[in-house]
């Protein structure tokens, strides 16, 4: 089966085409983001964080940090240092300017990096987070052990995804919404159609629920475990080395 990629006329490979895709659209990014979620993207984050905090961790590495919402709501855990890495420099960009209006600059320090391919030694973090990445990954499998690989013993993997609900009407109602508005008002406010009607088919073929528990299983992962979020819109799993 070929990949879900942004740009179905490219003949790039799907890592170079969500990277464009990103740099595309980083300058509407935050506002759309919160935007179609209404804001309850902020509380599934917070529910993250709070998990993370459980276990005191010195050092977090996030993948596909994006503009770093994560990473600077991480950065209120005590003590902790933070690396955030993403495939977009214009993202980047973008979190880097959050984190110096934030004056985060000493716990959050973000660069260029491949979530497949992690330039950081094994064992290097206390814990790794992921929020709306992984079903961006091109090749999941991969990603997924990378990110175990640079965990310390017993260093724990939180990660943030979106799913299906399991309600009938709401889910008719979910994909509706995905489907038809979801594309129409991020174009208009982009410019790339492309970016969110590419959201939608993504989430759609992407493994969740016990069937991405049996993906981080096949990684290495042990003690899976997942926390459906409103209604099973977006799940939190927890995994751990």
């Amino acid at each position: 089966m070929n990949p879900v990629v942004p740009y179905k006329e490219s003949s790039s490979a799907k890592k170079e085409q969500v990277a464009q895709m990103f740099n595309n659209i980083a300058h509407s990014y935050d506002f759309l983001n919160h935007f179609f979620s209404m804001g309850i993207d902020k509380k599934w984050r917070k529910k993250l964080v709070a998990k993370v905090e459980e276990r005191n961790p010195v050092s977090i590495l996030d993948v596909a940090t994006g503009t770093a919402d994560l990473a600077i709501s991480l950065a209120t855990i005590n003590s902790v240092k933070i690396h955030g890495i993403d495939i977009s420099a214009n993202m980047l960009e973008v979190g880097k300017k959050k984190i110096l209006k934030h004056k985060l600059s000493d716990k959050v320090v973000l660069s260029l990096g491949d979530s497949e391919n992690i330039q950081f030694p094994e064992a290097s973090f206390d814990a790794v987070t992921v929020s709306f990445g992984v079903r961006n990954f091109e090749n999941l499998n991969s990603g997924l052990k990378e990110m175990r690989r640079v965990l310390t013993v017993n260093g724990r993997a939180y990660i943030l995804e979106f799913s299906q609900p399991s309600n009938l009407l709401f889910k008719k109602l979910y994909w509706f919404y995905f489907k038809n508005l979801m594309p129409f008002i991020g174009k208009l406010i982009s410019k790339d159609y492309s970016a969110y009607s590419y959201l939608p088919e993504s989430v759609k073929s992407f493994p969740y629920g016990v069937a991405f528990l049996d993906k981080l299983k096949e990684a290495g992962f042990s003690n899976c475990k997942q926390i459906p979020l409103t209604f099973g819109i977006a799940t939190l799993y927890i995994a751990e080395k």
